[in-house]
């Protein structure tokens, strides 16, 4: 007959506790305290007042709003109101501009500065640092200076309100470079390229099948960023079109206030109307945006 000695355990002293304790902190998931929910609901609710508020101003009357204080709940003609903006502003056109202008630049802006930055990141060719800093540099330029020779540019090629004459000058983008290129400096690595070079892969073959889908996760938040910012744009298509010929939504919303007095509750219509698209997009496509942002975070 045998015997098995086993080993008595051994006693944890506090300073081995502690210890243990530590590590399974970190390894284990970090719980949130009541402060931090209270700055989170700080923060939402900060972040979701202006939108609400627009609401709450459509659904009220230009009386109603010059009183003081002014009105911090919903009055009954929000549905009235955003029927009014919608046929008033011909927003349905709109829509559907504003959506091939955005659409178009956001695809072109993010598939060319990938390249582009995939070429100042990964390549080797003279002048690289000189063509960047000029990159860079023109994101120093305020856009407000260059609106007269470009539409000096559109007049005399017959475009103005046309929309060709909004899309084409927003195909490219310095931001779209630089960001592009400081992502896959790090998210991709040469060793990759090198192997595809050694398999017999051309320069575009590496692009569409090594630096694409390394890429995809920036990709995907500079497409977000860039057509919220066309969508929202406002300077460059109120000068070159009318609300009449091919507008834009923000020309469309900025045609309800003319009027020697503006109702802004009809404003605040269009503009909840105008919004409404990008809420609904965000909403279907968060996940994945929220999620290739978290990707780019981890492989930067």
């Amino acid at each position: 007959m045998t015997t098995t000695l086993t080993k008595p355990p051994v006693p944890e002293d506090a300073p081995t506790r502690r210890r243990l304790s530590k590590a399974q902190r970190a390894g284990g998931h970090m719980h949130a305290g009541p402060i931090a929910y209270i700055i989170l609901a700080l923060f939402t609710i900060g972040s979701l007042f202006p939108l609400v508020w627009t609401a709450i101003a459509a659904s009220r009357d230009n009386n109603r709003l010059a009183q003081t204080p002014p009105p911090f709940w919903f009055g009954g003609g929000l549905f009235d109101k955003l029927e009014l903006a919608w046929d008033n502003a011909n927003m349905g056109e709109a829509m559907v501009n504003t959506t091939l202008v955005a659409g178009t630049s956001a695809i072109t802006i993010v598939f060319l500065s990938t390249i582009a930055g995939f070429a100042f990141a990964k390549l080797r060719f003279r002048g690289r640092g000189a063509m960047l800093l000029i990159v860079i540099g023109t994101m120093m330029v305020p856009p407000q200076l260059m609106i007269i020779p470009l539409y000096m540019v559109v007049a005399e090629l017959g475009w103005t309100d046309q929309l060709q004459a909004v899309i084409l000058p927003s195909l490219v983008n310095a931001f779209g470079v630089f960001f592009m290129r400081q992502y896959l400096v790090q998210a991709l690595p040469d060793e990759v390229i090198e192997a595809a070079r050694v398999d017999g892969a051309s320069s575009w073959r590496v692009v569409w099948h090594v630096v694409f889908p390394a890429a995809r996760p920036a990709m995907a938040v500079l497409g977000m960023l860039m057509f919220v910012q066309t969508w929202n744009d406002f300077l460059w298509p109120f000068l070159v079109l009318t609300q009449t010929g091919s507008p834009t939504v923000q020309v469309a919303v900025a045609g309800l206030g003319r009027g020697f007095t503006p109702d802004q509750s009809l404003i605040m219509a269009g503009a909840l109307l105008g919004t409404l698209p990008l809420l609904i997009v965000f909403s279907i496509f968060g996940k994945q945006i929220v999620g290739g942002i978290m990707q780019g975070a981890v492989k930067g």
